[in-house]
């Protein structure tokens, strides 16, 4: 008797008196995965459910025993904050929450002793014990009068020596005043030394400013997805790309597929080189800015400026970072990171792209420069906005503030 698998279905071929005899049927899903994986498409081996559903859930944190945070967009009384969530009976679905805070924010970061929480001009970090859904405490500001307008959402990623970094992301596409075609745009850019880059901060000491924390990296337009790599303590991270290439004459293609979003290491000192450059991931080369004297082939003091080590298309939108220690998902997954998409919305007349979930495998600590696309939205473009694993490694968590919804994906057999 020879068997097959594909997906959840299998297929018994039972030869008899020389001719096969098929029976199809459907293998039962593991506990807690819906039949249709929540509306996703996720790999094979892997099952997903529909966590919960949430008004704009941005970024995820998940403690050890499986217990969701959730940072919220949401505006109004009663929304906004961090939203916790647990699920008790093991059937993929959250079945107990509780909510704390009340601005509306995107970053969070679990610690062993404390919960962080980036409204958009603030840090708040909460005393907390693992294995509780709400804090010890009301919070307590340690960052704060950080600048906002335009990218205005903070991201943070916790260090491993009591630091905390914070992206301020930029106010404008291209440091122009206005937002025309072929704006005059500032020399030197004046907002640069406040926004677009990474800041550093002490984790734990109450109210500081913009002033007492450390410009990290400059030149990263809207580092929306950072996280500090495990084994090595260094920080990665994704930013945004400008958007209007076309109002300089670049073709349809060219103003979709350029400049790419930029993956790579954030090590002190870094510069991105915005608003100046840009990378053209078709030539592979950091160039100068059309409102910058550049024409797409010059590169001029841009070849100086940090590389990419990946170069994502044009407007793919990278939301969130999130690195797979755990061995839950299989040695396939382990070691590497997970960065989340919230997909195009400009690349007209070309089709809109880029909504999913991707892998990118690490060695040594460093990215190898691949990557491979781990899920997608089944019927729709989901915009995903947020994506996290459980420090085993059995589960991974993702958001998407467009649908307001989270969903848990698993493995359906030892990896």
């Amino acid at each position: 008797m020879a068997t097959s698998m594909n997906r959840n279905r299998l297929l018994l071929i039972l030869p008899i008196a020389g001719a096969t005899l098929l029976f199809g049927f459907r293998a039962p899903l593991p506990p807690g995965c819906d039949a249709d994986n929540g509306g996703l498409n996720v790999p094979a081996g892997f099952c997903a459910s529909l966590f919960a559903e949430v008004a704009a859930p941005r970024h995820l944190a998940v403690a050890p025993n499986g217990d969701v945070f959730v940072a919220t967009q949401a505006r109004g009384a009663g929304s906004g904050g961090v939203i916790a969530m647990r699920d008790r009976n093991g059937d993929g679905k959250a079945d107990t929450t509780a909510r704390f805070g009340s601005a509306p924010g995107t970053g969070i970061a679990l610690a062993a002793d404390a919960i962080y929480f980036a409204p958009h001009s603030e840090v708040i970090r909460y005393r907390w014990t693992p294995g509780s859904l709400v804090p010890a405490d009301a919070g307590t500001v340690i960052v704060r009068g950080m600048p906002t307008g335009g990218h205005t959402a903070k991201t943070i990623a916790l260090g491993r020596a009591g630091e905390i970094y914070v992206d301020h992301g930029s106010l404008s596409n291209v440091c122009v005043v206005v937002r025309t075609a072929r704006a005059a745009c500032q020399m030197p850019c004046e907002e640069l030394p406040t926004r677009a880059g990474i800041w550093r901060y002490n984790a734990t000491r109450a109210g500081q400013s913009p002033a007492d924390g450390e410009r990290w990296v400059t030149g990263f337009r809207n580092g929306m997805a950072i996280a500090v790599e495990p084994t090595s303590g260094m920080l990665w991270g994704a930013t945004h790309g400008r958007d209007a290439l076309a109002s300089w004459g670049f073709s349809a293609e060219d103003n979709a597929e350029k400049p790419a979003e930029e993956f790579g290491m954030l090590a002190k000192g870094s510069d991105y080189g915005w608003p100046y450059c840009y990378y053209d991931p078709i030539t592979k080369k950091k160039v100068q800015a059309p409102e910058y004297g550049g024409d797409g082939v010059v590169q001029g003091d841009c070849a100086t400026k940090t590389q990419p080590v990946i170069a994502f298309p044009g407007h793919w939108a990278p939301l969130q970072l999130a690195f797979n220690t755990g061995a839950g998902f299989g040695s396939g997954y382990r070691g590497g990171a997970f960065l989340a998409f919230r997909g195009s919305w400009n690349r007209a007349p070309l089709p809109q792209a880029g909504h999913r979930i991707v892998y990118i495998p690490f060695t040594n600590g460093k990215a190898t420069g691949a990557y491979t696309t781990f899920l997608t939205g089944a019927a729709t473009d989901i915009k995903f906005s947020g994506v996290a694993m459980q420090p085993d490694g059995r589960a991974m968590f993702v958001s998407s503030d467009q649908v307001g919804k989270v969903w848990r994906i698993i493995p359906t057999r030892g990896q």
